[in-house]
């Protein structure tokens, strides 16, 4: 059982969940609560730790993998929610490379706040897109709070953090339309049966101008009254499920 927050291995987790830079460095992230755990079990990828609360009845992951035991003290101290849930895992990153020629593809710039990159990434994943492209200044897709928001999008679909020429390379056979306010098509009138990549900018500030280099054009979304943008996952929902209805009735 542990009990003290000056544990190493409490110590390494709170790290991970803080610290961007070490995340990265050790291919490593937590994730908390069963539905989580499962995931990665069923995905089978192996937790390199599992922490569990004196006072969780983890029963029904015996068998699968040895726990710690932690007190709840200590799950309290490790956890980046304010109920914590009990059960706690330290994860690899996965892998997941983008397809070489992928028909439908999500670019998400400056995208800084991780609920909205989170939803987006959920989003992507239910829509059917091939992968995510995470441009220089996004949050990353392995913050806590992107993870939560995520519900597991991170295990099934290819997130990839590129700069801008490398984006310019896999975009090259794609045509590449940006969400705007002001946008010259509506997003209906866009054919998404085609290869095709969607950029959705910062909330504040649209796409910024690497991103505008690579556009064949803009869509909108036709609103009504004096609403003038829905924010950043809304608007990329919306585009990635009219995407999606028109490639599933096309085959």
């Amino acid at each position: 059982m542990i009990t003290s927050t000056t544990n190493s291995r409490v110590k390494y987790v709170r790290r991970l969940q803080a610290d961007r830079r070490f995340r990265e460095r050790e291919g490593a992230f937590v994730v908390e609560g069963d539905r989580w755990v499962a995931d990665v079990l069923d995905a089978g990828m192996e937790p390199t730790e599992l922490f569990v609360a004196e006072s969780w009845n983890y029963k029904a992951l015996v068998g699968r993998i040895s726990p710690l035991f932690a007190s709840d003290a200590v799950m309290t101290h490790m956890s980046d929610v304010e109920t914590p849930p009990g059960i706690l895992a330290v994860v690899p990153m996965p892998r997941l490379a983008l397809p070489p020629q992928p028909t439908l593809l999500l670019i998400l710039d400056r995208i800084t706040t991780p609920g909205n990159l989170g939803t987006l990434l959920r989003t992507a994943a239910a829509a059917g897109v091939d992968g995510v492209i995470l441009t220089p200044g996004c949050v990353d897709a392995f913050n806590p709070k992107v993870v939560r928001g995520g519900m597991g999008a991170q295990l099934r679909l290819p997130v990839a953090s590129l700069n801008w020429r490398h984006i310019a390379e896999v975009t090259e056979n794609l045509a590449v339309w940006s969400a705007a306010a002001d946008g010259v098509q509506a997003y209906t009138a866009v054919d998404w049966r085609q290869p095709s990549a969607l950029i959705v900018g910062n909330e504040a500030h649209g796409v910024g101008k690497s991103a505008e280099a690579l556009m064949t054009d803009s869509v909108s979304i036709p609103m009504a009254g004096a609403t003038e943008s829905l924010n950043a996952a809304m608007a990329g929902a919306i585009i990635l499920f009219e995407a999606a209805r028109q490639r599933r009735f096309a085959n």
